[in-house]
């Protein structure tokens, strides 16, 4: 696969009334194309931080990110977000909240009815076509962030990045979006990022997992790879020797060793013996060399 999103040596500082807050350090990360990753901590850890990083919403105070050989130096259509707010402008429909995307990106490129018809194949795609002419107040929770993801997809991004697109829902529509999401993601072949805190989730969805030491001045402590096959049925994974070894390296990274990333590499090494064959493990270590 080709390396399509690059951060070398990054890290991230706030100047606070208190002085300065090293939020993140040395964060070296590749995400190829095609791949979906999941950042995955506790709460103060900086993953959305790093994923304000990748859109381009702040810049780094350290080190360098690049998107298709790209240095990101500010948000850009190669780049889409979906936060945990669906963030819809509430006067205006399904449909127009997803057009107005649309328009901004190939407006000046595409005749309208060019770019109807890409809005109408976003919600389509989410299953919303029904619902295009609603506004936000009309639509459950869930649908909501469908519409989110839709207008993310709409402007056909190299990168999806999601910052708990699904933490504020129930869990069974949480479970229903997380199947429409491998669906989706399946079909577009979009290279996906996702802040997430669930564990069952981030093993669910991910090609690899990338779990963040606590903060302050947080940084990778462990990048799991995920060797289930897809596409992933969770009623099928429930009782799954790889899906629970996954799980259990993840549970153990966040409650016994998040504090110290030598002693988490080590042990998650074991982990993954339970979860994988000696083929991917020799792929996990050449991952975290790579990282």
């Amino acid at each position: 696969m080709k390396k399509f999103v690059r951060i070398e040596r990054v890290g991230q500082t706030f100047n606070t009334r208190k002085g300065a807050f090293v939020a993140l350090r040395d964060i070296d990360l590749t995400v190829e194309q095609g791949e979906f990753i999941t950042l995955i901590g506790h709460s103060g850890c900086g993953k959305s931080t790093l994923l304000n990083l990748i859109a381009g919403l702040a810049r780094p105070t350290s080190g360098v990110l690049l998107c298709a050989e790209r240095e990101i130096t500010g948000p850009g259509p190669d780049r889409a977000v979906v936060f945990q707010n669906h963030s819809l402008l509430p006067w205006l429909s399904c449909f127009q909240n997803v057009h107005l995307a649309v328009e901004r990106v190939f407006g000046a490129s595409e005749k309208r009815a060019q770019l109807d018809e890409r809005t109408r194949a976003a919600l389509d795609l989410v299953g919303l076509l029904p619902a295009q002419n609603k506004l936000p107040r009309e639509i459950s929770g869930g649908m909501k962030q469908r519409v989110g993801i839709a207008r993310a997809l709409a402007i056909e991004p190299g990168v999806l990045l999601m910052d708990e697109p699904f933490g504020a829902l129930d869990a069974l529509t949480r479970a229903h979006l997380q199947d429409e999401l491998l669906k989706i993601v399946a079909k577009t072949r979009t290279t996906a990022i996702m802040v997430t805190h669930d564990v069952d989730e981030a093993v669910l969805l991910s090609d690899r997992i990338v779990m963040l030491t606590n903060g302050p001045a947080a940084t990778i402590g462990e990048i799991l790879p995920v060797p289930l096959p897809r596409p992933r049925d969770r009623v099928r994974l429930a009782n799954d020797a790889a899906y629970l070894a996954c799980r259990a390296a993840v549970v153990d990274f966040l409650h016994r060793r998040h504090g110290n990333p030598e002693r988490s590499r080590a042990a998650a090494q074991a982990n993954a013996g339970l979860a994988a064959s000696p083929e991917p493990l020799a792929e996990a270590g050449a991952s975290r060399a790579a990282a």
